[in-house]
This record gives C-alpha cells, structure tokens and sequence, in this order.
C-alpha cells in the first residue's frame, strides 16, 4: 500500500484493458546489494523485508515515525526512524548507507500522529515536503500523484523506487479459484456482473472495491478503506452471503498502493457475512497467501483470482468481458507440489 506522507491524504484503487500509461520501473539491482526499505504499519513491510533477505540483499530501513510495527528494525541490516512529513531526510538517510534503490510499503494511521501532541510537532513538514504540497498536492491527491512526487524527490537524492512486489511473488493472487471452497452458481454470477463495474470504478481512481449479493451492489470503497467497507456491507447486507471484489488501477504503478489482502480481511468477512472474495489475479497480494487459503476453507469463503489484461486500450474500445473470459477464474488451481487439498465444499451447502 501506499506511504502517504501527508496526513489527511488516504491510500487507496481492476485492470482490464483500459487507457494509461505504463510505468517502466527500474529493474532491481543484483544481489547482494543495498535495498532501503520505507516502511509504513502492517505486516507487509515485515514480509518485504524478509524476502529480500531471503533473496541475499542487505536491507536498509527506514521507518515512519509512530507507524511501523516494532518487528520492522530487527529485520533489517541498519534502521533509523524518520519523520513521516520529512521526505527530504528520507532519500539522505539511504544514500548515506550506499542505497541506490528502495521499496516503499505499509500503510499509514494518522490517529496515531493526532493522539499525541508531542509526535505531531516531531513530523512538522520540512521545506521540501511543504514545496511539494503546494506546488502539485493542492488540487490532485490521489495517490499516484503522491506517488510521483515521492519517487521524483528520492531519484534527486540518487534513490530510485522500484516494483515493491519483486520480493513477494509468491505472496501474489493466481487465476482461478484458489481454495477448496468453491464460488456457488450465485456467487459467480454476481462476480461476472459486477466486474465491468469495478473496472469503472478503478479507471476513475475512486477506490479499489465492491461488494454484492444478487447482482446488486452494496458498498463501494473511497476513503475509508476496504476493512470498514466489509463492516458497512454487513449492517446493509445483515443476510449475508454477500462477494467482495478487489482490483488494481489500469496501468498500476507497483512501487507503492498494490492492493492488499490478508488472513484479517478474511476474518472481517466472516464476521460480517461475506463469504466470497474475487481478486485481480497477479494484482492483488495476498499476506501469508497459504496461511490465508487455509484459514478462508475453515471459514467456508471461497477466493477467486480473476484473469485481467494489462494492455493500454482506451476505454470505449474495451472487449466485453464474456462468459469464456470468466471460465478461467472459475478454474480450480493446480498445485501438484502441494499437499493433497481437503474434500470440496460448497457455500451452498
């Protein structure tokens, strides 16, 4: 996800095919050279961290103050904290350690800035950070546009962003129907319909979520984020068995805000009556992805990756997304190397 580092901006977005322009992101340095890790909360800078290591990288990091898990700094071979609205200190801190390329993740929790007086007055913005607000932020704060001022400030300090996922392959979403639970006649029929509604959703940058039941929309995600989109679908939708759909914005700039799921969103589901998650295959990644398949059988949800395109077509141009399309998603995964899988199970049951 998305580092912002303005408070009150929030980090948020399916990729059929659809106007864009593809980033050409640097290709990560070989092994075993420096990689600074900007780390925001949660665990995906955790999981980061140690696939780089994994890999034979050093890890350099640095965190956000008030925002990174306290795991963070011993996964890593030096760490400093630095002020969240300090971009300037960010790219510094790096090149003073040799660091040429960095993967920003995490998320950022204003509350935890706004709780404590003293920790805000410790994140006033420095020069650099003010100058970026009012020269580009003022009218667009999307987070692509934060992106690029952030990569545009650390490529000055001699330090590129590069694809934050090139550690995480295999922490991401697959065609097809990942777990043994399987999408009911419903469930899929509700994915087939409102997919080509997600894809608008995202082309227009609003959010990276729906959710439905019946072939009708329930919730739809801005700001506030998909966890409190699934605790808003549950008091509209108190019946349940209700799909959530995730994606990423067409030509997805994978240095930061690549759209995340995990063992949490599952149990929020669960508690709030959903029983289905389609998911952009390759887009989307999955925290502790087996870990997650299994917990989301034990709860009876069923995930599905849904095969996207990535070629830039404008949108009006845009094939159909047809019932052949959608047959792939529907497609049990194979894994031959895998433990045998349980006994199919159905949500209609």
């Amino acid at each position: 996800m998305l580092i912002t580092p303005w408070a009150s901006l929030s980090l948020f977005a399916y990729n059929l095919p659809m106007a864009g322009v593809l980033s050409i992101l640097p290709d990560p340095p070989d092994a075993p050279a420096p990689i600074g890790v900007i780390a925001g909360g949660g665990d995906l800078p955790l999981f980061v961290a140690q696939g780089l290591k994994r890999m034979g990288y050093e890890v350099h990091g640095i965190g956000l103050r008030a925002q990174y898990e306290d795991e963070f700094p011993d996964l890593c071979d030096s760490f400093c904290d630095v002020g969240l609205l300090r971009m300037r200190s960010w790219g510094r801190r790096l090149r003073r350690r040799g660091v040429h390329h960095a993967i920003m993740v995490g998320k950022v929790d204003k509350a935890k800035l706004m709780h404590q007086r003293w920790k805000l007055v410790r994140n006033i913005p420095d020069i650099t950070t003010a100058v970026a607000w009012y020269k580009h932020l003022r009218h667009d704060r999307r987070s692509h546009a934060v992106l690029r001022v952030i990569a545009d400030e650390l490529d000055s300090s001699g330090v590129s962003l590069i694809d934050s996922t090139f550690p995480i392959m295999d922490q991401l979403s697959e065609p097809g129907v990942m777990t043994s639970t399987k999408p009911t006649a419903n469930q899929r029929a509700d994915v087939e319909f409102v997919w080509p509604l997600l894809t608008e959703l995202l082309r227009l940058d609003i959010g990276q979520s729906l959710t439905v039941r019946d072939r009708d929309v329930i919730s739809v995600e801005a700001v506030e984020g998909t966890d409190k989109m699934i605790t808003r679908t549950g008091e509209l939708c108190r019946r349940g068995g209700w799909t959530l759909v995730k994606g990423a914005r067409a030509q997805h700039d994978r240095r930061s805000d690549v759209p995340t799921v995990g063992i949490q969103t599952l149990e929020n589901m669960h508690k709030h009556g959903g029983t289905c998650l389609a998911i952009a295959a390759g887009d989307v990644i999955m925290l502790d992805r087996f870990a997650m398949l299994e917990r989301a059988d034990e709860l009876g949800i069923s995930i599905v990756g849904v095969p996207v395109s990535h070629a830039p077509v404008p949108p009006n141009d845009a094939p159909a997304m047809t019932p052949a399309h959608f047959e792939r998603a529907f497609t049990p995964n194979q894994h031959p190397t895998d433990a045998p899988e349980p006994a199919s199970r159905s949500n209609d049951d």
